[in-house]
């Protein structure tokens, strides 16, 4: 009798694990379907539609994508949060979001691509890019599990359209440390955090 009943926790205890799995990946690629419809909206110039609460995408599925931190970056959240993750002060809502926004003002801007992880991964992976953590050399992956998950909440609300533009419109940022060539060329939007804000003159680009 004994046996048995080790036998039937055994199953039972397999059974939840695959039902639990089975929930995660389900949500995890309605997260990335919904990611994708919201980005493509963000892309239009001017576009200033909300996403219909079907549309919305929920905290959980949000953290369902990229569990383990490590996911190629191949969806808009795992691309998003992961630029908010290295790219801010993790522990300064304010600057996360500021930086959020300035991947999604990038997103259908002439000079820009049309995709999360197209804007992120602009340029080259070693050598010139938009995001020193892109090009740095050193291994993309996100290795602070609560900070990761407050970056991918954040992603979640820009993607919503859930946060205040907090970057003023900006297209580029630096950290206060540095003076880039190129901010004489901007207009200075906004101080946030560690970091400094701009955006073009007459909307363009470089």
């Amino acid at each position: 009798m004994q046996h048995i009943w080790a036998a039937t926790c055994l199953t039972t205890f397999l059974l939840v694990g695959l039902a639990n799995a089975a929930d995660q990946a389900q949500k995890e690629d309605v997260a990335k379907g919904k990611a994708e419809v919201l980005e493509k909206k963000a892309s239009f110039k001017g576009s200033k539609t909300l996403p219909t609460p079907a549309q919305i995408i929920t905290k959980p599925q949000a953290q369902s994508v990229d569990a383990t931190g490590e996911e190629p970056l191949e969806d808009a959240i795992t691309c998003l949060a992961r630029t908010i993750y290295w790219e801010a002060n993790r522990k300064d809502d304010a600057e996360m979001e500021a930086i959020a926004y300035v991947v999604m003002n990038r997103l259908g801007h002439k000079g820009f691509p049309n995709t999360i992880c197209g804007v992120v991964k602009q340029g080259h992976e070693q050598g010139a890019c938009q995001f020193s953590w892109w090009c740095d050399g050193r291994p993309d992956g996100a290795r602070e599990e609560e900070p990761y998950s407050h970056a991918k909440e954040i992603a979640r609300k820009a993607l919503n359209r859930q946060l205040k533009d907090r970057s003023d419109g900006a297209l580029y940022f630096h950290h206060r440390k540095v003076t880039p060539n190129w901010s004489n060329e901007y207009i200075r939007t906004i101080d946030v955090g560690e970091h400094v804000f701009y955006k073009p003159a007459g909307g363009k680009a470089k």
